[in-house]
């Protein structure tokens, strides 16, 4: 690793890499010998089968094609970026590769974005809860208490999930700045927020992590692709954990055609933020409806008298939404996906009917 992994603020990224992960000789395929793949190549070194199916190939280990598009589209350089089999897939690099089984631990601040904790589990890492205020804001003092010597990894959903709202930047700055391990943002709802993404600080903090997703706004959820921004001294180190042919080649042409469609994707994101308005002021106006909180995501978290017996009510109607009421700070909530119009118009039939049925 080169110094550059050092800064003033004390973040050693060698202080963080796990011994056995910093000595590792990654697999390497022929593949990834190649900078560029020219079609006049003949390959004869992956023992395929030689008649072309459009995937009769192993794919491009490094995405390198879809890379230099992300690359463009963001402003950041292709080496500071690791394309993953969905966000979940990027989310266990991490884990793998700078915690320490039964040794090291990490921060999570519910309600949030269950799978940090299944993660933690499954890779027997101590997961460190410290809620969020009553507004949904980290509790920057109580993190900071609960760091010590084997913290490695903080997670920030922002806009966070299942609340909807993004974090303010005086709290994460705060947090980057007096953590010496990897602070890692969660985005996959940027895309809907009026909020800029925190890619723009990549090159000021060493420890930060961006996550990001097709699955929202681009509509690529079954093509499971999530991104990780870091520095390259990262992308190093979870370049040498990851699957050698982890990102199928359907998926990265499939990748690559939506991100081409620039244009369609900020349409679509248009129509989602004013269906969101739409169905928020709808919400407001139903009578068991306690409380609509803003969003700066794809979907809305509501109050209402009784959570369960609502979600149950509306299952009965064809509708499924997410029933939150077991989740620290959200009791009697629901979480509403922003739908279609049509969909939407159906959602807010259903809850009207079932102010009348109690009339």
């Amino acid at each position: 690793m080169t110094a550059s992994t050092t800064n003033k603020t004390g973040f050693d990224l060698r202080n963080l890499v796990r011994p056995n992960v910093a000595k590792l000789k990654p697999y390497s395929s022929a593949r990834d010998e190649y900078q560029s793949i020219s079609a006049k190549m003949i390959f004869l070194d992956a023992n395929e089968n030689p008649f072309a199916t459009d995937v009769n190939s192993v794919p491009d280990p490094q995405q390198r094609n879809l890379k230099a598009q992300l690359a463009a589209l963001k402003d950041v350089e292709e080496n500071e970026m690791l394309l993953g089999n969905g966000s979940d897939e990027v989310l266990d690099l991490i884990f793998r590769a700078f915690c320490e089984p039964g040794k090291d631990n990490v921060i999570t601040l519910p309600p949030t974005y269950g799978m940090y904790k299944v993660l933690a589990d499954i890779n027997n890492i101590e997961n460190r809860e410290v809620l969020l205020t009553s507004k949904f804001e980290p509790d920057v003092q109580e993190i900071l208490k609960n760091i010590n010597g084997h913290t490695k990894l903080l997670f920030l959903c922002s806009p966070n999930n299942p609340t909807g709202n993004s974090f303010s930047e005086e709290s994460i700055f705060e947090l980057l700045k007096n953590f010496h391990g990897l602070v890692i943002i969660d985005e996959a709802y940027i895309d809907f927020s009026e909020k800029e993404s925190w890619l723009k600080n990549l090159q000021k903090y060493p420890n930060l992590v961006i996550t990001q997703t097709l699955s929202k706004a681009y509509g690529m959820a079954g093509i499971r692709l999530g991104i990780c921004y870091a520095s390259a001294e990262i992308i190093e180190v979870l370049n040498k954990i990851k699957p050698p042919y982890n990102v199928n080649e359907l998926t990265q042409k499939r990748a690559s055609e939506r991100v081409d469609s620039k244009e369609d994707v900020i349409s679509e994101v248009a129509d989602i933020l004013e269906n969101r308005e739409t169905l928020s002021k709808a919400l407001s106006e139903v009578n068991f409806v306690k409380k609509v909180y803003p969003s700066d995501a794809n979907f809305i978290l509501a109050k209402v008298d009784d959570a369960t017996t609502r979600y149950n009510q509306l299952i009965a109607k064809g509708i499924v939404i997410r029933n939150r009421t077991t989740q620290p700070l959200c009791k009697n909530t629901l979480r509403f996906t922003v739908g279609t119009q049509e969909e939407n118009e159906k959602l807010i039939g259903a809850l009207k009917a079932l102010e009348k049925e109690e009339i």
